[in-house]
C-alpha cells in the first residue's frame, strides 16, 4: 500500500503548512486542518479544512468526509499543538489542562476517527509531532513536556497495541524550529507574577528560548522528516530530525539522569 491521501492537523501555519507543502509537491492530497481552516500558501492538493481536534464529533464528520470524497484515507499526522510556560508551583488546573487538552487529548481523539478507516484497509500510518521536550525536560516548561512525552508514549503503547494489523506509528521529535509558536505561547499567571520568587531565573530562562527557537531550524526540515517516513515501507517508531538533535537524543540516553538534569539547568537557569 502506499501513502496517497493524508490528514493534517495544526496545518495553517509553521510545521504543519510547511509538512502540507512538502506533501503536495510530492503527490499527496493533503487535508489540512485547523480551527481557522486556512493555509498559508496553499498550493495545488491541499485542501484546507476546518477543524478542532477537542471536537471529537468535527473531528469524526472530517474523517467521514475525506473518505467520502477520495474513497480511502491513508495517514493521519497529529501536529496540532500549543504551549505554556511558567513554574510547576501555582500552576492551575485550567492551565494544565489548557496544555493537555490539544497536545494530548486533540491527538487521541484524531487517531480514534481515523482507526476504524485504517483496520477496515488493512493499512494506515500514525504520525505523532512531539518534541525532544519529551525527553529533554527544560525549567519553567514542565506542563509542555509531560503532555509531549505523554503523546510519546501514547504512540509507542499503540504501535505495540496495533501489531499485525498494518497499521504503523511513528513520532517526530523536533528540536528549536523558527515558527508562530514563539510568538503564541501562553504563561501562566504564576509566570507574569512581577514578585514571583521565580522572576530572575524565570526571565533568563525564557530569553534563551526564545532566542534559540527563533533562531531554529525552518519547518521544512520537520516536513522533510515526515515525507521520509509516509515514503518508506516501514516508518520508524522513533525520529529526531537533524544530526545535531539526534546527537543529543543519544546523549540523553547514555547520560546518569543527574548529570542530565544539571546540564540542562546550567543551560536553561
Amino acid at each position: 500500500m502506499q501513502v496517497k491521501v493524508v490528514l493534517l492537523t495544526g496545518g495553517s501555519s509553521g510545521i504543519g503548512a510547511a509538512t502540507a507543502r512538502l506533501l503536495a509537491e510530492s503527490g499527496f492530497t493533503v487535508y489540512a486542518g485547523s480551527r481557522r481552516g486556512t493555509v498559508e500558501h496553499p498550493a495545488h492538493g491541499i485542501i484546507p479544512v476546518q477543524l478542532d481536534v477537542n471536537d471529537a464529533a468535527m473531528t469524526e464528520a472530517v474523517v467521514k468526509r475525506i473518505v467520502g470524497e477520495q474513497g480511502h484515507l491513508d495517514a493521519v499526522i497529529c501536529n496540532a499543538g500549543n504551549g505554556i510556560y511558567g513554574p510547576v508551583e501555582k500552576a492551575t488546573d485550567e492551565e494544565i489542562r489548557y496544555q493537555f487538552e490539544t497536545c494530548l487529548f486533540g491527538s487521541h481523539k484524531t487517531i480514534q476517527a481515523c482507526l476504524p478507516v485504517f483496520r477496515k484497509q488493512g493499512f494506515g500510518r500514525i504520525i505523532t509531532v512531539t518534541s525532544v521536550m519529551a525527553i529533554l525536560q527544560l525549567p519553567f516548561q514542565g506542563f509542555y513536556s509531560s503532555a509531549k512525552a505523554a503523546l510519546l508514549s501514547l504512540s509507542e503503547s499503540l504501535s505495540m497495541e496495533l501489531k499485525g494489523t498494518g497499521i504503523e506509528c511513528c513520532s517526530i521529535l523536533p528540536g528549536d524550529v523558527s515558527t508562530g509558536f514563539t510568538a503564541a505561547r501562553k504563561f501562566t499567571g504564576a509566570a507574569q507574577d512581577p514578585g514571583s520568587p521565580y522572576r530572575e531565573r524565570m526571565d533568563r530562562n525564557l530569553k534563551k528560548i526564545e532566542n534559540d527557537e527563533l533562531g531554529g531550524m525552518a519547518p521544512e526540515v520537520i516536513g522533510k522528516a515526515i515525507l521520509r517516513q509516509l515514503k518508506k515501507k516501514h516508518m520508524a517508531v522513533r525520529v529526531i530530525p537533524r544530526i545535531d538533535y539526534g546527537a543529543v537524543g543519544v546523549l540523553v540516553r547514555i547520560l546518569p539522569e543527574r548529570a542530565k538534569l544539571w546540564l540542562l539547568d546550567l543551560l536553561y537557569s
